[in-house]
């Protein structure tokens, strides 16, 4: 390895820059706004894209690593001297803005305030609610900084650099994705610049709303020194100053650095903190959250020193989950959009997830190394209890009903029949099958057809009458060999969700022509279909004579974590038990976050509480 602090390699560096700025044993102190940390050996500061791509690749032949700092308004100095270059982007073409007729070009180094106030001159805005940001361009891109709304990643036109090896880098934005402050931007590559195509404005309501958010900026942001925002946002209903200040640790103290009591948030440099004094600070911090809430704080500061961040993390690691999607199942397409949001939404809550994309009823080497299995399976063997029994056969964690209970409320059939016998009303109904196609019990027509083990309404028909009766069934003996007849009751349609036991706000189910079928759910080619909540067409008294119902239904199936269950209201104001769904659509627009959101639970805390209950429960 080379020793960047010998005299023989300063005068190797010089002679082979000899136009490069250079300094020495700088302090971080001097570089950060934090000033927590050691000093850097050497400091390089390339004048244009040139001087930076062949630096790089004289210290990638070299085995020499290098680190590139910004404003260094988000780093974490090293206590321990830094074994590579660092490089500050901060002369020339890197700190300039150039706006054009159409767009904006800025460097790396403009400090992302600047880039905001010159582009409102200029007549560009939409970027206002990002001027009090503090920090430049290029962490700014890679972070996708954003603030009420507005993200710079909405604006990105193109994007330039580097990677470590001094290779030219470019991309597009729309090549690249932004999701909740973190962009897909190789972490390989420096960004030197940015082309951002940005609407028209007013240029003085924009510098108005410029100076709004500046204001606002300095009535919440804490005095001393800090990096900012020590933590990333959960998301935008579970920010992280939130957190911490709900788990009491505003003014917790290590060392020389502190919690903000402004903004628990940020952690303060008192005067001379160490890199160990955050470390162990933020540590804790990670810690009582995770304990409190079940969500796993990340670090949203730079550490200069990559173990700075493995040490906040490993000192409470999250679990592990694998989430299930895909099947076999009718309901395939909907399963893979519950997974990816239920696994977006863990990651987000800072859990190690692991998608498993599943074609066969089987427990993989790959799913028994998770600590929690959640799975978003919606039908057949994912959801009948066939493969909860797996995994209580494997003494696997996972979220949900148990085999037993799933397969209760799975099976239409089996569901009726305890309905009957706990006295929880619900339609009239009968059972048919292929060689036995006659309704058994005396029936009043429109009657609903549906297939007692398919879910998201798939195969569900409604008959008018007897003529109309035979078709709807040689339509729904494609899905079963025997077939559940319903009487169809006229009335407001709601769902009761129940998440560990708790139910949730009712919704009202209002669709475009009285049926709410699979077009109705997903589809909408028929019009589209109104969830209220809370519902405007039924009392309050009803609501919780069905949320009553709903739980005695989750009690007596032997439920847990989480269930919805259907309703209809008769004229006669009595809500009737349509079915029960043991694992229930989980998208973020889904029934039961649509609930949760009422209720004041985010989905990500959703999806968190949900893992925290299956550890618990085991």
């Amino acid at each position: 390895m080379t020793d960047i602090t010998s005299p023989t390699f300063h005068q190797e560096f010089e002679n082979a820059f000899p136009l490069l700025p250079l300094k020495y044993n700088v302090g971080w102190r001097e570089i950060t706004s934090l000033g927590a940390g050691g000093e850097v050996p050497v400091l390089a500061e390339p004048t244009d894209d040139i001087s930076l791509a062949e630096l790089l690749k004289f210290c990638h032949a070299r085995d020499i690593k290098v680190y590139i700092l910004g404003g260094g308004s988000d780093t974490v100095g090293a206590d321990k001297p830094y074994t590579g270059i660092v490089v500050r982007l901060c002369q020339n073409d890197f700190i300039r803005v150039r706006p054009g007729r159409k767009h904006v070009t800025a460097g790396a180094g403009v400090r992302l305030s600047d880039l905001v106030s010159i582009s409102a001159r200029r007549g560009f805005g939409g970027i206002a609610p990002l001027a009090a940001i503090p920090g430049t361009v290029g962490g700014a891109v890679r972070m996708n900084a954003g603030a009420h709304g507005v993200s710079i990643g909405d604006y990105i036109a193109e994007l330039c650099g580097y990677d470590m090896t001094g290779t030219p880098w470019s991309a597009s934005g729309s090549e690249l994705e932004w999701r909740y402050r973190q962009s897909s931007v190789p972490k390989d590559v420096i960004i030197t610049a940015a082309i951002l195509r940005l609407p028209e404005c007013d240029t003085a309501e924009e510098l108005r709303k410029i100076s709004e958010e500046l204001k606002h900026r300095r009535a919440k942001e804490p005095r001393g020194r800090s990096a900012g925002c020590a933590f990333k946002n959960v998301s935008a209903d579970e920010p992280a100053g939130r957190l911490i200040d709900y788990c009491g640790l505003k003014s917790c103290i290590s060392g020389e650095a502190y919690v903000s009591e402004k903004h628990a948030n940020y952690i303060i440099n008192s005067k001379h903190a160490s890199e160990d004094d955050i470390i162990n600070l933020m540590s804790q911090i990670r810690r009582c959250v995770a304990e409190e809430t079940g969500l796993y704080l990340r670090p949203e500061v730079c550490f200069v020193d990559s173990e700075g961040r493995d040490r906040v993390c490993s000192a409470t690691p999250a679990p592990r989950v694998a989430v299930l999607k895909g099947g076999s199942s009718s309901e395939k397409e909907v399963s893979l959009q519950s997974g990816a949001a239920v696994a977006d939404a863990l990651r987000d809550c800072g859990y190690d997830v692991d998608e498993v994309w599943v074609t066969d009823c089987e427990v993989t080497e790959r799913i028994k190394k998770a600590d929690v299995v959640f799975p978003a399976l919606h039908g057949g063997w994912g959801e009948n209890g066939e493969l909860q029994q797996l995994l209580e056969d494997d003494k696997l964690c996972f979220v949900g009903c148990g085999s037993a209970a799933s397969r209760k409320v799975f099976d239409k059939l089996l569901s009726k029949k305890i309905m009957d016998d706990t006295n929880i009303p619900t339609p009239r109904w009968c059972v048919v099958n292929r060689d036995r196609r006659e309704i058994s019990v005396e029936l009043n027509f429109p009657v609903i057809v549906k297939p007692p083990r398919e879910g998201s309404t798939v195969g569900i028909y409604k008959a008018l009458d007897e003529k109309c009766l035979d078709a709807c069934l040689d339509k729904a003996f494609k899905y079963d060999d025997e077939l559940l007849i319903e009487e169809y009751i006229k009335g407001p349609e709601i769902t009761v969700g129940i998440i560990d036991g708790r139910a949730l706000p009712v919704i009202e189910i209002v669709t475009p022509n009285g049926f709410y079928d699979y077009d109705a759910k997903y589809l909408h080619n028929n019009g589209a279909t109104n969830y209220l909540c809370p519902p405007e067409h039924v009392d309050e008294a009803i609501q919780k004579k069905a949320s009553e119902l709903a739980l005695k239904f989750y009690e007596v199936t032997g439920s847990r974590d989480l269930l919805r269950v259907d309703f209809i209201i008769g004229s006669d104001g009595v809500p009737y038990m349509l079915e029960g769904n043991n694992i229930p659509g989980f998208t973020s627009d889904s029934l039961v976050p649509k609930a949760c959101r009422k209720a004041g639970i985010s989905f990500e805390r959703l999806c968190a509480e949900l893992v925290r209950a299956a550890r618990q429960h085991g």
